[in-house]
C-alpha cells in the first residue's frame, strides 16, 4: 500500500506574505515555536523561510528587521502534493538537499512535511527520529 504525504504532514502551516517584515516573521516563529514558515504572494505560495535564513541570510548579512521576508525566502521552491508517495518525497528531499517541504494543493499550502516527520514515521529507531520527537530546548 502506498503511503502518502498527507499521512505525515503537519496540516495548516503558518503562511506569511512576502511583504511581512523580518521582525514580524521572527516573532511569529517564536510565538508559534516554529522553525520555518511558508511564504506567499497574493495567496500563492512562492517560497519558504527558516529560522536559519533569518540569522545567516538576514542578521549576519546586515539586513534590517524591517526588510521584507521575500528578500530572504528561498525562492527555488521545492514542493509536493498531499497525495504524493512518501518514497518519492524522500527522494525529492535528497535530490534537492532540503529538510522541509511545503505541501501544496494547487497554489495553496495545505501542510508542511519535514525530514523529521518522515524519520519518526518510517525509521522510528533512528537518531533523527529520536531527536525530532524530543521536546524543544527552551
Amino acid at each position: 500500500m502506498t503511503r502518502t504525504v498527507s499521512e505525515f504532514m503537519t496540516a495548516h502551516p503558518t503562511v506569511v506574505e512576502v511583504t511581512d517584515s523580518l521582525q514580524s516573521v521572527a516573532q511569529t516563529m517564536a510565538t508559534q515555536d516554529l522553525g520555518s514558515l511558508v511564504v506567499a504572494e497574493g495567496g500563492s505560495v512562492v517560497g519558504i523561510v527558516t529560522d536559519r535564513d533569518l540569522v545567516v541570510r538576514g542578521l549576519a548579512a546586515g539586513i534590517g528587521l524591517d526588510a521584507p521576508v521575500g528578500q530572504l525566502a528561498t525562492d527555488a521552491l521545492v514542493s509536493v502534493g498531499p497525495n504524493d508517495d512518501v518514497a518519492e518525497v524522500v527522494q525529492i528531499m535528497r535530490d534537492n538537499a532540503v529538510r522541509r517541504v511545503p505541501v501544496l494543493d494547487g497554489d495553496t499550502a495545505v501542510g508542511i512535511v519535514t525530514i523529521g516527520d518522515l524519520a519518526q514515521a518510517l525509521d522510528s529507531d533512528s537518531a533523527l527520529a529520536d531527536i525530532s520527537a524530543a521536546p524543544p530546548n527552551d
